[in-house]
């Protein structure tokens, strides 16, 4: 069976952070966020950590949460025509 992969990212400066997830993993990306908060050689922080988790909890309670995608976008103006520039 496919697990559906969930991803968090987060772009401090140069650092680029990104976490790929599945349901099975959640701690696992929890505790990697926890250890690059610790590692003093990187910008990531507590706060960051903090934020991220609150995220990958708030997709866990909403399971059917997905994010609009270009894709989606381009549909929208298809049904209902462009969006007129400001």
């Amino acid at each position: 069976m496919l697990q559906e992969l969930n991803i968090l990212a987060l772009l401090k400066g140069e650092e680029h952070y990104v976490i790929v997830y599945t349901e099975d993993s959640q701690q696992e990306a929890v505790q990697a966020m926890r250890d690059w908060a610790a590692d003093p050689r990187l910008s990531f922080s507590w706060f960051d950590a903090a934020v991220l988790a609150r995220r990958l909890r708030q997709q866990r309670a909403s399971p059917n949460f997905r994010p609009a995608t270009p894709r989606d976008k381009q549909a929208e103006e298809h049904r209902s025509g462009p969006t007129p520039e400001l």
